[in-house]
């Protein structure tokens, strides 16, 4: 395991994570620690416990925002799916209807030419 050490509000730690994921967790404290430094710019000392666990709280506020949007996306994907298959199927019954159309057609031409060149004879 790798080991890196993040600076919170100050402070360093030093964290376990996958080897590759060094730069994922430092990143991933920098924002946290944006949160902390907004928190304590608006509140001044209120204390670590309560700066981490405000902190949280608007992490996962964030994130629940996040998961609504992303369900709204998912939604509306399925609904484009829904209409791009009825949109195809739509498409296939009309190809199919024309098809036969021209088929019916083409056999009049050629009974007709049929016709016309058993007169001629």
């Amino acid at each position: 395991m790798a080991q890196v050490t993040v600076t919170i509000d100050g402070k360093a730690y030093r964290m376990a994570c996958d080897e590759g994921q060094e730069e994922h967790l430092i990143d991933l404290a920098q924002r946290f620690d944006r949160y902390v430094s907004h928190l304590k710019d608006s509140f001044g000392e209120i204390g670590d416990q309560r700066l981490t666990v405000m902190s949280g709280i608007m992490v996962m506020d964030e994130l629940a925002e996040l998961q609504k949007r992303v369900k709204g996306m998912e939604s509306e994907i399925m609904t484009l799916r829904k209409t791009r298959d009825d949109a195809l199927i739509k498409a296939d019954k009309n190809d199919a209807a024309l098809t036969g159309a021209l088929s019916g057609l083409a056999q009049r031409m050629e009974d007709l030419a049929l016709k016309l060149a058993v007169r001629k004879e």
